[in-house]
């Protein structure tokens, strides 16, 4: 599956790359060098990314469905034999 991005999502995200490289390694990037790297985290690395998002929500479901058994256990009523 591959995620489109809108041409504004990727116009923020080829800057905060801009800017990271700037800030944090003292580094000008231009918007070509900027662009290159988005397609490698997105084509490489977002699918980690996704799957761990993937596994958190099952997680969370996981508990809801518990926490919700839970609760309709507690409308059972009692057999007598």
């Amino acid at each position: 599956m591959k995620y489109q991005l809108t041409k504004e999502q990727r116009q923020v995200m080829i800057e905060e790359i801009q800017y990271f490289f700037l800030n944090e390694r003292g580094e000008e990037l231009s918007e070509f060098a900027a662009e290159s790297i988005l397609e490698f985290f997105k084509d490489s690395l977002a699918s980690h990314f996704y799957n761990n998002a993937v596994n958190d929500a099952i997680s969370v479901l996981q508990t809801q469905y518990s926490s919700i058994e839970e609760e309709v256990r507690t409308l059972e009523r009692p057999m007598s034999w």
